[in-house]
């Protein structure tokens, strides 16, 4: 699957966004390294922890599906800009992206970029940090 294509998954994925207090719209793509393709958007509550970003959503359905590794996502959202995942999703990725995992991002100005997934969280708390 090519970047425009994991693109256009996460922007169809992002139409079905629940935004009814921000208004912003994420949609998260991911690939697993045997190619099947998860989707997840943003799903607000009005308790905000209850709230669920784009990229959690994608990684519990493939989880939950019997995935255990991910190659790469792609996050976009309404803003048209680039578009990185909060905190607690860098987090749960790191527990799940592959070694040589990549972000894919577009910015409607800029056109696409794609980060290695160790690039925008280097040092994760990890299974090896709880030794």
């Amino acid at each position: 699957m090519t970047d425009r294509e994991l693109l256009d998954a996460a922007y169809k994925a992002m139409e079905k966004a629940y935004v009814p207090y921000s208004r912003f719209k994420v949609g998260a793509a991911l690939i697993t390294p045997d190619n099947k393709l998860y989707t997840g958007c943003n799903i607000e509550n009005s308790s905000y922890g209850a709230a669920i970003c784009a990229e959690r959503t994608a990684i519990a359905k493939a989880v939950s599906d019997g995935a255990g590794s991910i190659d790469r996502i792609a996050i976009v959202s309404s803003s048209g800009e680039f578009t990185y995942p909060c905190g607690i999703c860098r987090q749960v990725m790191s527990e799940f992206m592959s070694e040589d995992a990549v972000i894919i991002m577009e910015d409607c100005q800029k056109g696409i970029t794609e980060i290695p997934f160790k690039e925008i969280y280097p040092k994760p708390f990890s299974k090896d940090s709880l030794k």
